[in-house]
């Protein structure tokens, strides 16, 4: 089956879009358990899964050290239950600081707005009054 193939580095960069050092590194993390030939690395099924969470989680803004015990928990033999309870109450989290931050966000955007319409008048009575005086 193609999807029980293994991948090497190289496809595994392509197929993701990320570097041979990110993989590396998740590697190192102990993140990813690729099996080793050498100096070669082909990666499971499971990696790939593995990965997209790894990058899904850092997207959303997830530390790697949460990233990590979350896919440890996969292993428990709950079928994912405690897995699952853990990743939404710090995705509930993550949700919480990413709705404050956008607020702070659009109120900052707002502000320059209004900064940028006094200055567009004051650039304008400038122009006004240089245009008068000729």
């Amino acid at each position: 089956m193609e999807n029980e193939r293994q991948m090497t580095i190289r496809e595994m960069c392509d197929a993701y879009d990320v570097t041979p050092r990110t993989l590396r590194f998740y590697e190192a993390k102990e993140l990813l358990f690729p099996i080793r030939e050498g100096q070669k690395r082909l990666f499971t099924r499971r990696d790939r899964a593995r990965l997209k969470l790894i990058l899904r989680g850092k997207r959303f803004g997830f530390s790697l050290e949460e990233i990590r015990q979350l896919l440890d928990l996969y292993d428990m033999g709950d079928q994912q239950h405690t897995q699952l309870v853990k990743t939404y109450e710090i995705a509930q989290e993550r949700l919480a600081e990413m709705e404050s931050r956008r607020d702070e966000l659009n109120a900052a955007i707002d502000d320059l707005k209004q900064q940028m319409d006094w200055g567009a008048q004051m650039i304008a009575s400038f122009e006004d009054d240089k245009t008068a005086a000729e």
